[in-house]
């Protein structure tokens, strides 16, 4: 796993401004062997207590938990698990020291890698089309014909003597068409080539979009502020919020509203709750699929329409989005982070879940959204000085594939493939619609508890399945007992918990039996 910087940047300053252990937990309120864990990254910070180390260390916050190194030091995971270096068993304990301390290798290491892959991509791209692609064998059969067209009628013209006018015409005019079409199989195949290279880059869109949310720790308070506004100005208790937005859509933005009767909605694709038209202003609701699928999609266009500008400015400001296609994904996630704070109000929602214990069947029934709605809002409550559970989140299809992941800093999330096949979000997929929780325990001894659930997305026409995917949401086991899911669960150092890992060739444990690929690193042990 990838370690949190925080801990690190947290004991090099103490001691550069000569504070002990005792002392800077003595001022903060927590005990020295505490500030020993955080230090060396065994517990995680956030909050008011990290706010109070900030201060006593008289440093800024952003100085602390700084979001791109820790994005950094996930890269540099990336690097550590690549087959290539499986000879040299590099020491993970060694990631967060080399970002910590020395930056600027880190990242020209995660470029060069990033490089190397885009060139093996390109390179495994190009032999697959070597070997499969018909348009090139038909393309090299073609520059064959015309070279030995051309070769035949050249032989021809400097070897025979009484070749006619009109003949020698003939020959020069298929000699030139020779040529064009020679010249043409050239270009195209050297148009083959340049595709072959460019379809390829090891940074998809997808992954910029993750580091950008991981950028601005999956908070944007210019959108919560909006959505505030919008919320006032609607004036709406819950079950009136929908009819109100709708009617922001007609008033304010002109469009013009309706519902899809029955032969319209066989028509329209099940999958999608609404229909919109920017061209025709025209909105189309279905009424077929759950209320608060079509809420929030009802929602996510208003936020769309109306913080356009926020929305715009907040992309226009990162460089991590270097493509049109990063850029418009992140305009799309910034759309439903902008829904759910319009749905779920910060302040709001944030007591209501410290009310529940965090439960999100509660929270669900209380503000009228789908289970994945509501932990997605639950990650989003990081405002500074005012946050709740610090949540990783993560989405996955029965395949495993990771379709939504927010990882914390002492919990990656696996960016390619799978995690380890034994965590919740699995199997969740064994019972789905029931909630599976885990004490999990990593390699390091840290500790953490998986709450996930199999969940059905949409709906489905007849004889198309409904699409399944399993939610789970994670916290460090200190936060265990906050939440309804800590309940009956013996959180103490020693309690027995589930031996879990990162992903196999990240995971120390030798005697897995889940084990599919060789272990590359070394049982990390805590510094003295």
């Amino acid at each position: 796993m990838a370690r949190p910087l925080i801990g690190l940047k947290i004991r090099e300053r103490r001691k550069e401004i000569g504070l002990t252990q005792t002392e800077l937990a003595g001022r903060v309120g927590i005990s020295v062997s505490y500030l020993n864990l955080i230090e060396h990254n065994k517990r995680s910070i956030g909050g008011r207590l990290l706010k109070q180390v900030a201060d006593e260390l008289n440093v800024g916050l952003e100085v602390l938990d700084g979001a791109t190194e820790q994005r950094l030091a996930s890269d540099l995971n990336d690097v550590l698990a690549d087959p290539l270096l499986d000879h040299i068993r590099l020491d993970p304990q060694g990631v967060g020291d080399l970002v910590g301390r020395h930056t600027g290798w880190a990242q020209a290491l995660v470029t060069l890698h990033r490089a190397f892959l885009d060139r093996s991509q390109a390179m495994h791209a190009l032999a697959d089309r070597l070997n499969q692609d018909p348009f090139l064998g038909d393309a090299v059969h073609r520059i064959l014909t015309n070279i030995s067209a051309i070769r035949s009628i050249s032989e021809i013209l400097t070897s025979v003597d009484d070749v006619d006018a009109e003949q020698q015409h003939r020959f020069h005019s298929i000699l030139s068409e020779e040529s064009a079409r020679l010249s043409t199989a050239a270009q195209g195949l050297s148009t083959f080539f340049d595709k072959a290279h460019t379809a390829t880059r090891s940074t998809t869109p997808a992954e910029e979009v993750d580091d950008f949310v991981l950028e601005h720790h999956n908070y944007f308070p210019a959108l919560e502020s909006a959505a505030e506004d919008l919320r006032a100005a609607l004036a709406a208790t819950p079950r009136e919020l929908e009819d109100r937005m709708l009617e922001r859509l007609a008033t304010d933005h002109r469009l013009t509203v309706s519902r899809a009767g029955p032969a319209e909605e066989r028509l329209l694709s099940a999958r999608a709750p609404l229909h919109y038209s920017p061209h025709g202003k025209r909105l189309i609701l279905l009424d077929s699929g759950a209320a608060a699928t079509r809420r929030f999609a009802v929602a996510r266009l208003l936020a769309r329409l109306s913080f356009a500008a926020e929305i715009e400015e907040i992309v226009d400001a990162s460089t991590t989005l270097t493509t049109p296609a990063a850029r418009g994904r992140a305009a799309g996630a910034l759309q439903s982070y902008g829904a759910g704070a319009l749905l779920m109000p910060y302040d709001g929602f944030l007591e209501d879940a410290v009310k529940a214990r965090y439960d999100v069947d509660l929270l669900r029934r209380a503000h009228g959204a789908s289970v994945e709605q509501v932990c997605h809002r639950l990650v989003t409550l990081r405002r500074p000085g005012n946050e709740g559970i610090p949540f990783a989140f993560m989405r996955s299809d029965p395949a495993g594939f990771v379709t939504k992941r927010f990882p914390l800093a002492n919990l990656p999330l696996p960016r390619y493939g799978g995690a380890c096949p034994l965590w919740a979000v699995y199997q969740a997929f064994q019972t789905p619609e029931t909630v599976v929780r885990q004490l999990a325990e990593f390699p390091s001894g840290e500790r953490f508890l998986f709450v996930a659930r199999a969940v059905m997305k949409g709906e489905a026409g007849y004889g198309q399945p409904r699409p399944l995917f399993s939610i789970m949401l994670a916290c460090d086991a200190l936060y265990a007992d906050q939440t309804v899911y800590g309940d009956r669960l013996d959180l103490t150092a020693g309690a027995p918990a589930d031996h879990i890992g990162a992903t196999c060739r990240l995971c120390a444990r030798n005697d897995c039996p889940q084990r599919q690929e060789d272990v590359i690193i070394q049982r990390q042990v805590l510094p003295a």
